[in-house]
């Protein structure tokens, strides 16, 4: 046999002993450059920027925007890694994921909270579909508790809605407010109920001290463009609860690639079932890394903001401010009034807007909104993605009794939102800005309602 012939494992030589071909990254400069033009910098910029790097500085085959397949130096994990880390310092918690949006966060929640055919979750009839929604995605149902004038869950509507099939409650701490906890906890420990923090609306606000999404058993946040943090589309779930997190992780990271040894069998009971892939990717990590470390600054802002302004206002008649249930946990990015009528209420967001103060108000009969459970309709008219698979026509729930009415079942959510005005506030107004802003809302209330010493306080 030839030298040739011979295997390479018995000492031959190699039949390709190294690739001629040159590698091109994957990832390179007009991926990079196409990040930078989202980011709108001028055409001049980008002709500098491209001028500054080229692929033979990229290393090896170049960047991979996934979580799990490319290499880091070991003093520099993965921008995901980081950005829970973060997370558990800043909320207290022991663990953190960080996943694809905040109903992706909601999803995993309720499943690791046992959410699924049969049970319920009391969600409150204020608050942004998404929470029902995730809910009914879980394969349980929810039922809608009326809210109070902090337009979170009032505590004492929360009893009532309890069945034998109730498995958890969900506050939504909603527009910069705080639902009041400790009410709720002592309900839902008293029937053992697990508590899911829905937080979407509320990043860094706290209550008795304690960031919310902590307080319960799962804490959820969205973390995207259209909160007060986030560039594009991202969420987190934390909690403290090993077991419940190793649930989280099933659910959202793709059926057990979390695991040590992710193909091993289940090491306790119910470790594993299906999932799917909720992970955030790299590049959403890197930029909500750096929203994170900005979240306290921009509530302090926004606290100082509107804490000068509502400490100018004065009290009306005619006016119910929203009721604030942690003065020093509200972060303040909104300011909310109830005036008696929906007809005053046009008339004091008119004023208002004409002031050069940004003002809004929907009205009685206002167009249709999830927001508010009543026009939530891809849960209200209880259908399914086909015919038969709605969760309410779910045999393991109509067998254990389950029966709900949706109609007119949360009167002050359907009320309070239609008669609020909305005023909206700017993190980056000066302490003058603040001042004309109180005097604005001042003057245009002192046209419309009764000056009353003794009316309900702003804070």
């Amino acid at each position: 046999m030839s030298k040739q012939a011979q295997l390479a494992v018995d000492g031959g030589p190699k039949a390709f002993p190294k690739a001629s071909g040159k590698p091109q990254p994957k990832i390179g400069i007009e991926e990079f450059m196409s990040v930078a033009e989202r980011f709108g910098f001028t055409p001049a910029a980008l002709k500098r920027l491209r001028a500054a790097v080229s692929d033979t500085d990229l290393r090896g085959n170049g960047p991979n925007l996934a979580r799990y397949a490319c290499p880091f130096p070991d003093d520099q994990p993965p921008k995901g890694v980081q950005f829970e880390q973060l997370a558990t310092e800043m909320f207290g918690v022991k663990h953190a994921l960080a996943v694809s949006s905040g109903t992706a966060a909601l999803h995993a929640a309720f499943v690791a909270a046992g959410v699924g055919p049969g049970t319920e979750v009391i969600c409150p009839g204020l608050g942004f579909m998404a929470t029902s929604m995730a809910v009914m995605m879980a394969g349980g149902v929810p039922v809608f508790a009326d809210i109070d004038e902090s337009l979170q869950l009032d505590p004492s509507k929360i009893e009532g809605q309890i069945t034998p099939r109730t498995v958890a409650v969900a506050p939504t701490h909603h527009w910069s407010n705080v639902a009041d906890m400790a009410p709720i906890l002592r309900v839902a420990r008293r029937h053992k109920l697990k508590v899911v923090e829905d937080c979407a609306q509320a990043p860094g606000a706290k209550y008795r001290g304690r960031y919310v999404g902590s307080i319960g058993d799962i804490g959820c946040f969205s973390i995207s463009a259209y909160k007060i943090i986030g560039g594009g589309e991202g969420g987190m779930v934390v909690t403290s609860n090993d077991r419940l997190f190793d649930r989280v992780r099933q659910l959202a990271e793709g059926g057990g690639l979390w695991r040590p040894d992710r193909f091993a069998a289940p090491r306790y009971a119910g470790e594993l079932f299906p999932g799917t892939n909720y992970r955030l990717s790299e590049l959403e990590s890197a930029v909500d890394l750096v929203q994170l470390r900005k979240l306290d600054q921009v509530c302090d802002r926004f606290r100082a903001v509107s804490r000068r302004i509502l400490s100018q206002l004065a009290t009306w008649r005619e006016i119910r401010p929203q009721t604030i249930n942690d003065p020093d946990g509200f972060i303040g990015y909104q300011l909310r009034l109830f005036p008696a009528t929906t007809a005053l209420s046009a008339k004091i967001a008119t004023a208002l807007r004409a002031e050069g103060i940004s003002a809004g108000t929907r009205g009685k009969g206002h167009a249709p909104d999830w927001h508010v459970s009543a026009c939530m309709y891809p849960v209200i008219l209880k259908a399914g993605h086909i015919k038969g698979g709605s969760v309410f026509e779910d045999p393991r729930w109509l067998s254990r009794g389950g029966r709900v009415n949706y109609r007119g079942v949360c009167p002050v959510a359907q009320d309070l939102y239609g008669r609020e005005v909305a005023i909206h506030i700017d993190q980056w107004w000066s302490e003058r800005d603040c001042d004309r802003v109180a005097r604005g809302i001042n003057k245009v209330l002192s046209a419309y309602c009764t000056a009353d010493p003794d009316g309900k306080p702003w804070s």
